[in-house]
């Protein structure tokens, strides 16, 4: 295996609406950032992944507008995933272990705002069973939830606690969107959103953007003093069936955090995309996350959730705590589809 490591990251501030700028308004800046912090020049990037979704604009090939942003003159070698860009990075990071790329840039971006988004995911279910009765991401999880509940694997405190703990961490991120400071017993007397959540239960919807270049080796030492080393990278994914799931628990995300070895070591940071706080419990649990982790320093998903780009944006914000020596060894995961649905595990360390 080839040493592959995060050497820049950037992103834009996460906001509920963004009235004045496009999707690739959004994203010129933030990729721009992010080459100049790598110390690459644009010739030397031999590879570039996307990841997005069309649903939200409607059309086929959207994707393609990003690239205005990239600059695809002289021709260059991209690629497209209609995931979040966590696993455009998987795709980066195969490429470079083949031997066919030696740098990568990534990114991945979502204007949530111009549709509804809750209904727009539930296009990713079951197109023949589930899809035609239009369950949104939000009822889903609060099957999820009571599901959680009344199992004993999660209470409604310590849901509250997640919300207050992310939230508060996030007063520390200037592009976090949801931040502040909570008490769990004024939460919890708030009326239910969607039963049994509530709220603060629930990740913002955001528009927002990321980007992130990873290099392997030598070229990596060479342009960043401290590289975030890609350890352990592993995506798993269950069944889209939710009646064939164990809902209590995200096995899929056991399955990638054995397969990365997040257990060999003990953890400084764990930056987890949950959208949910009960959702955050349960793959703390799935990590192994024990005392002396700081999970979701950056207020996590529950302070900022830009579609088809939070889960890059954990990584990024796990890498930036190596490069800076907060963290030695660091974890962040990204998931896609409903209740858990595919987890993605990446491990890294200084």
């Amino acid at each position: 295996m080839r040493d592959v490591a995060v050497v820049s990251f950037a992103q834009a501030p996460s906001v509920r609406r963004e009235p004045d700028r496009n999707e690739v308004e959004i994203l010129m800046p933030v990729v721009r950032e992010a080459r100049e912090r790598s110390g690459l020049e644009k010739g030397e990037i031999d590879f570039i992944c996307s990841g997005s979704t069309d649903y939200l604009a409607g059309q086929s090939f959207a994707f393609v507008s990003g690239l205005d942003a990239v600059g695809a003159w002289p021709p260059i070698c991209e690629s497209h995933v209609e995931m979040d860009g966590a696993w455009a990075l998987y795709e980066a990071w195969v490429k470079i272990q083949t031997g066919y790329a030696d740098a990568a840039l990534v990114y991945g971006f979502g204007k949530a705002s111009m549709g509804d988004l809750p209904e727009v995911l539930a296009l990713q279910l079951d197109p023949y069973v589930l899809t035609p009765l239009w369950p949104d991401a939000v009822s889903l999880a609060a099957l999820q939830a009571r599901l959680c509940l009344e199992g004993g694997f999660v209470s409604e405190r310590a849901m509250a606690e997640v919300a207050v703990r992310d939230r508060r961490h996030a007063k520390a991120n200037p592009f976090a969107q949801v931040k502040g400071d909570f008490e769990p017993a004024k939460i919890l007397s708030e009326p239910y959103l969607v039963s049994p959540l509530r709220k603060h239960d629930c990740a913002p919807i955001s528009d927002g953007a990321a980007a992130m270049v990873i290099a392997a080796g030598d070229l990596a030492r060479r342009v960043c003093p401290r590289p975030a080393w890609i350890s352990g990278f592993t995506h798993i994914a269950e069944p889209q069936d939710l009646g064939v799931r164990e809902l209590t628990r995200s096995r899929s995300t056991e399955i990638a955090a054995e397969r990365a070895g997040v257990a060999k070591g003990a953890l400084d940071v764990a930056e987890i995309a949950a959208p949910f706080t009960h959702q955050v419990l349960l793959v703390e649990r799935a990590l192994g996350v024990g005392a002396g982790t700081t999970v979701n320093p950056s207020g996590g998903a529950l302070a900022a959730n830009p579609v088809m780009a939070a889960g890059l944006i954990r990584i990024g914000e796990a890498a930036r705590r190596v490069h800076d020596g907060t963290a030695r060894r660091a974890v962040a995961h990204a998931t896609s589809g409903p209740c858990l649905q595919q987890n993605l595990v990446c491990l890294l360390e200084g």
